[in-house]
């Protein structure tokens, strides 16, 4: 199963792509072997207008989509800003990231920050070092994703194959 993990944002949004399969031998219990396929970040201006930033934000999605023909895209859900502006906004970036994946008609799941976080290192408020660290930790890599917002991405993907 192939899995795009979104970290939302309109100024930067991570991302990052998984693939599992069974490994094993045939008398073992064939065991979970997911690799990374792609991570990143998507950034934006500042500056540029917040329908401009929402546009590129769909058309980055779906062109992640259309190259990797993920089966789900997991997401990390807004977190509650005492900036009422700021959750708004961050609330446009998942509005077009769940349009992006519903007209794939891709499986779609939504997870609490702390949840991934409890997932992927193991404690809901784990700092953002931990969980790029872990991250690194479960798919072999020998450095955590960078930037922090890619390990996040890659992250909210983990925590969609942990937790299903």
């Amino acid at each position: 199963m192939k899995v795009l993990g979104v970290d939302p944002g309109t100024s930067i949004t991570g991302y990052g792509v998984i693939e599992t399969g069974n490994g094993g031998s045939a008398r073992d219990r064939p065991a979970r072997v997911a690799r990374l396929i792609e991570c990143g970040v998507i950034r934006f201006t500042a500056k540029s207008p917040l329908p401009e930033r929402l546009r590129a934000l769909h058309e980055h999605i779906t062109g992640l989509i259309a190259r990797h023909r993920p089966a789900a895209l997991a997401l990390e859900n807004a977190f509650y800003s005492k900036n009422v502006h700021t959750t708004l906004v961050l609330g446009h970036a998942r509005g077009v990231i769940l349009l992006a994946a519903e007209q794939a008609g891709l499986a779609i799941a939504q997870y609490p920050p702390a949840t991934v976080k409890k997932t992927v290192a193991g404690a809901g408020g784990a700092p953002k070092a931990q969980v790029g660290s872990m991250v690194a930790r479960l798919l072999r890599l020998t450095a955590a994703p960078q930037p922090a917002d890619a390990a996040d991405g890659v992250a909210v993907a983990l925590t969609h194959i942990l937790r299903t």
